[in-house]
This record gives structure tokens, sequence and C-alpha cells, in this order.
């Protein structure tokens, strides 16, 4: 059992030495190699006491490469429910802004003359995970 739980902390740091992961996908990586969880509990514990995982570092990290790809307040929220993280502060972030820069990179500084080619555009920045209100801010201001 012990060697068990050692074998599991070292496969956890190999993965947190090429990126950060949150808990649950730690969790979840090591449950299909055949870990139970009375074996990844203790030693996500003890990682998480030595500062080698955070899930708040994992969050951030996580948050600041979607808005660097152009992603929305609701697709980001979404992506980390499923990665377990709950409750993390987007508030700080200027989605319109964002989805402003996002549209403008995408079709230019031109707005569309046509309902059809507004709708387009409106269906692109909703697949990006913008909501309506930022959305629709996107095409009144300018």
């Amino acid at each position: 059992m012990k060697t068990s739980i050692n074998q599991a902390y070292h496969q956890i740091l190999s993965l947190l030495v090429q990126r950060e992961y949150s808990a649950l996908e730690l969790t979840q990586k090591l449950s299909t190699k055949g870990y139970a969880i009375e074996e990844i509990e203790p030693v996500l514990v003890q990682l998480a006491q030595n500062n080698y995982q955070s899930d708040e570092r994992f969050s951030k990290a996580f948050v600041l490469m979607r808005t660097n790809q152009g992603k929305g307040d609701v697709l980001i929220s979404q992506q980390l429910k499923q990665k377990g993280i709950e409750d993390f502060d987007l508030s700080t972030i200027d989605f319109f802004e964002l989805a402003k820069r996002v549209r403008l990179k995408k079709y230019g500084e031109q707005l569309p003359k046509d309902y059809k080619e507004k709708a387009k555009q409106q269906r692109f920045l909703q697949s990006r995970g913008f909501d309506l209100e930022q959305i629709n801010q996107v095409f009144s201001c300018e």
C-alpha cells in the first residue's frame, strides 16, 4: 500500500512538471491508471501542503490561457466547473473589451451592414463563450 501511494506521488509530480492541473483532473488521471481514491487523496493533500498543486494557481493559469485565446466568461466558467473549480472570480476581467478585440480580429473594424452578417458575427462571439449582453454591447457601441 505504501509503495502504491509513493508511485501515485511520483506519477502526479511527473504530470505537474509539465503543466498545472486541478485536483479533480489529477484524481481522474490516476483513477484511470488504476489507483484507488484512498491512495490518491493523501497524495493530493501532501502536494497541496507543499504547494506543488494548487487549484487557485491552476485557475489563474487556465483563465489567462483562455482569455488569451479569446474565450468568453460563459465558456471559461463552464470549463472550470468541468475541472472541479466551482467558485473562481472572473469579475476582474473586462470581457466586453475582449469580445470587441475578438470581433475586430476576425471581422475588422467595419460593422456589419445587413442583418445576416450581424447574426453571423453574433453567433461567432456566442460560440466563443460571450454572453448576449456583452455581444450586444459590442455592436451598439461601435
